[in-house]
């Protein structure tokens, strides 16, 4: 049975995830909301192309780590697995529709590989090369993430054959599928390996 603390490490996920970091760094180094241009998104992959390297290393950095938090939390003070697993889809629900910046946020990866991270480290790698493999024989972003977090808890579960690790990949998966339908018909233009085949 969930406890009071387990919904406090829930909602607090939610809210931490909701910190709008690209939108923050965006206006910081080049003085506007980086959504207005790009892919209208405020993770690091936009930051980069509004802002910069600098910037876009700064925002991946502070997204894999509320993720990372929220998760090490959970694992601590929670009552089990399964909240560990909703509090990881919080985190990444939080960055994709967040609260503080009119819930248009950011695709989820950085913010769910931090979860992974938190908690079984070589998942994060895994889901690292599951996105980039996915931008890659797609060239599309969106459908990529699709495919990777549909396959992110089956290789997880392969390698670590703990069910534990294996309830967090799905819920994190589940959040990332369902923002990626978002953009699923998208033409992206910003970056030559994500880009449609003409």
């Amino acid at each position: 049975m969930p406890t009071l603390t387990d919904f406090v490490l829930i909602v607090s996920a939610y809210l931490l995830g909701s910190l709008p970091f690209g939108v923050w760094v965006g206006y910081l180094f080049v003085r506007r909301d980086i959504r207005a241009g790009g892919s209208g998104h405020s993770g690091a992959t936009n930051t980069l192309r509004q802002a910069g390297w600098i910037a876009g290393v700064l925002v991946l950095a502070l997204d894999i780590g509320k993720g990372c938090v929220a998760a090490w939390l959970s694992s601590r003070w929670g009552s089990g697995p399964l909240v560990v697993a909703l509090v990881g889809a919080a985190v990444v629900a939080g960055h994709c529709w967040p609260l503080f910046a009119g819930f248009r946020g950011g695709m989820g990866l950085g913010t769910g590989g931090g979860a992974m991270l938190a908690v079984y480290p070589l998942g994060f790698v895994l889901g690292l090369g599951l996105a980039t493999l996915g931008t890659l024989v797609r060239r599309h972003s969106a459908r990529g993430n699709f495919a990777a977090a549909l396959l992110l808890s089956p290789v997880v579960w392969l390698f670590s054959r703990s069910i534990d690790v294996t309830m967090l990949a799905i819920a994190i998966g589940a959040i990332i599928a369902l923002r990626a339908l978002s953009d699923w018909r998208r033409v992206y233009r910003e970056l030559r390996l994500d880009r449609e085949k003409s």
